[in-house]
């Protein structure tokens, strides 16, 4: 009388390890994607992908807005441009400080290099007595805007900074608008000019 299995001895092992075989990868399959759930919920992202500026979340909503030029025109938000805004929006009183960005965010639309044309860099002026900083070179795609209070309201946060912080040298903080309207970066005042050409670079190649 034979056993209740026809299988040899030496096929015992086999069956064994194909089992462990399929465990691990079990294990290695769902255990991966556990680690990664964790990881995104806790906020944790290769520093790669992390963005210097801050993340609006939920973003601010331009869309609806036509902002009028300052000069005449209306700025419409096009999708299908696929052009990204560095956004601006100085108090009345700005002096030194919105020179001192201005020279700089001319310095960052310049490092786009051929991308620059996909950067509009948009002036929110507050009063209608409004000019590019005198001695500061104008980026190729600035826009100056007329003074727009719901545009401005729908900058997070724009006005914060500079009035808790009186002391601090650059008062004004930046913005990166989507191509679709929405306000997804912030820049506090007195940020790192090359953190908000790492973001935007990065963007500006996922067209």
């Amino acid at each position: 009388m034979s056993d209740d299995t026809n299988v040899p001895n030496h096929d015992v092992p086999n069956r064994s390890r194909n089992r462990m075989l399929l465990v691990l990868l079990f294990v290695m399959f769902f255990g991966s994607m556990l680690v990664a759930g964790l990881l995104r919920f806790s906020g944790w992202r290769p520093a790669g992908s992390k963005n210097v500026g801050e993340l609006l979340e939920p973003p601010g909503d331009v869309r609806a807005l036509s902002p009028k030029l300052h000069g005449g025109g209306e700025y419409v938000w096009k999708a299908g441009e696929r052009t990204w805004r560095i956004v601006v929006a100085p108090p009345a009183d700005c002096g030194t400080e919105c020179t001192t960005l201005a020279r700089e965010i001319d310095t960052v639309w310049q490092l786009f290099g051929k991308d620059a044309d996909d950067v509009h860099v948009l002036w929110l002026c507050p009063t209608d007595a409004c000019a590019w900083p005198a001695g500061a070179p104008r980026p190729g795609t600035l826009k100056l805007l007329a003074p727009n209070a719901q545009l401005r309201a729908g900058l997070p946060r724009v006005d914060e900074v500079a009035v808790k912080d009186v002391a601090n040298a650059r008062g004004v903080p930046a913005y990166v608008i989507d191509p679709y309207g929405f306000v997804i970066l912030r820049y506090a005042p007195g940020f790192d000019p090359s953190g908000l050409r790492t973001d935007v670079a990065r963007l500006v190649k996922l067209k």
